[in-house]
């Protein structure tokens, strides 16, 4: 689990396939299948070293097949990439958590529901950034410092819509009805299941300098937690 803002985080759930999965994807056109090669300098190392491992350890793609998938990212043969399939757990402010949610394509979406939950939420606490210049209509400046009276008032207006969504609850209103008063900055939780295909073009989009900084903090995160698990893909995926 990785943090992100002040009480966010990113977790790896699970993950299906691999580069190999890419590679097999595409060659099955023609009806034929590869395999991993073997790291013959690792296995040197390993033997003279007299350490145990597994034939998974020496596992290794090939060269033609790393020129496959550069091949396959290069001219946008993006279906071998979207088997692949990678399970996150989110936690996010739902203003953030929407930026997230316009990525339809080859993502589905499960969150919790304060119809159903009962316990205390959390809230996102900014680091404040100037409006933008020039005529800009979206997107923001510097980090700036606010007043102090500023910072309170907004610390104030969370827990005044908390102490309101409480009292309804008590009264005996529904919650699915009480929770519109909490605000946009409380934190949502979700799982987000996605292919390869579509994390990559996710990142590419979010990871841009004109996305609100909030969503590219997650962006790294993710690219940090997926790259591993497919680094020959990824790399030629984001560097297309």
């Amino acid at each position: 689990m990785t943090k992100v803002l002040n009480k966010g985080y990113v977790d790896l759930v699970d993950h299906m396939g691999s580069d190999l999965t890419v590679c097999n994807a595409a060659r099955v056109s023609f009806n034929k299948e590869t395999d991993w090669g073997i790291d013959e300098d690792a296995k040197t190392r390993l033997e003279k070293s007299g350490s145990n491992y597994h034939q998974k350890d020496l596992q290794k793609l090939k060269e033609s097949d790393k020129k496959l998938i550069h091949y396959l990212a290069k001219h946008n043969h993006w279906t071998p990439f979207a088997h692949p399939q990678i399970t996150l757990r989110i936690k996010a402010p739902i203003s953030i958590r929407t930026q997230f949610f316009k990525h339809k394509q080859g993502f589905v979406e499960n969150e919790i529901s304060r119809r159903y939950v009962s316990f205390k939420p959390d809230f996102y606490l900014p680091q404040w950034r100037g409006k933008p210049k020039g005529g800009a209509k979206q997107g923001s400046d510097e980090f700036i410092a606010i007043k102090s009276d500023n910072v309170r008032s907004y610390g104030n207006a969370l827990e005044l819509c908390l102490y309101t969504y409480d009292q309804l609850i008590e009264e005996g209103v529904a919650p699915e009805q009480a929770r519109f008063v909490l605000p946009q900055a409380m934190y949502t939780e979700w799982y987000w299941t996605g292919s390869l295909a579509a994390y990559a073009r996710f990142y590419a989009q979010r990871i841009d300098e004109h996305a609100q900084w909030e969503i590219r903090e997650y962006a790294k995160v993710i690219g940090e937690l997926i790259q591993p698990l497919y680094p020959e893909c990824w790399k030629c995926l984001i560097n297309k």
